[in-house]
């Protein structure tokens, strides 16, 4: 029987081959957007990374670009309330977006995040996959589900991404799993593979590379 939503199976040799030219040439940060007039213009693919704070985004996008600091890991949760555009080549963004689900921040501050936050996957037609970080310790929380139901809104395919895969035993590992399958069956824009990672032993980077490269 196959499992729904399975691992994703590695990828075949061009797919990682791209992949590995891709985030091997160069890596540029673009700039911070606080608001939708402040997008880049729409000329090439993008993909974004949403996660709820501490998840392991910035050290996954470092891991990923093969460069320390690229994405900065704030210590205090939530305090990034911008929208990162990193340019991968001149063919494809890849967006960082705000953690969420952040008690550190003010109301006012969460409230206009979340208004742009909506802005943008609701308007931003050069989107092609949303990548959602789920911590493989804890899978996946209240606060995840609500921008699971945003995606299914915006119509925008995501995609799960499970962080921190080499912090538990393969048997807890199993039994998240099988929640977070359980959680993304009720979501129509989920798409049907998972990646597992871990930032710290390099497992599932290549995977991510080609996926992110062969998407169009």
């Amino acid at each position: 029987m196959t499992l729904p939503f399975p691992l994703a199976p590695d990828p075949e040799d061009a797919a990682r081959e791209a992949g590995r030219l891709l985030f091997a040439g160069p890596v540029d940060f673009v700039k911070g957007v606080v608001a939708m007039d402040g997008l880049p213009p729409p000329d090439r693919l993008e993909v974004c990374f949403a996660g709820r704070s501490n998840v392991g985004k910035s050290s996954l996008i470092n891991a990923l670009t093969g460069r320390k600091n690229l994405a900065r890991a704030s210590n205090t949760p939530g305090r990034t309330q911008e929208i990162n555009y990193f340019a991968l080549g001149d063919s494809r963004y890849l967006v960082d977006l705000p953690g969420y689900g952040f008690a550190e921040a003010p109301v006012a501050v969460v409230e206009k995040w979340q208004r742009l936050l909506k802005s943008y996957l609701a308007g931003r037609q050069t989107l092609r996959r949303a990548f959602v970080l789920i911590d493989t310790r804890h899978g996946v929380k209240a606060v995840d589900e609500e921008i699971l139901a945003l995606l299914d809104r915006s119509a925008v395919t995501f995609q799960v991404v499970m962080t921190k895969a080499d912090k538990v035993s393969e048997k807890e590992r199993a039994r998240v799993l099988d929640q977070v399958r359980g959680a993304l069956s009720k979501h129509p824009a989920a798409y049907p593979e998972m990646v597992l990672t871990s930032s710290e032993k390099g497992m599932g980077i290549e995977n991510l590379r080609a996926i992110v490269a062969t998407l169009e």
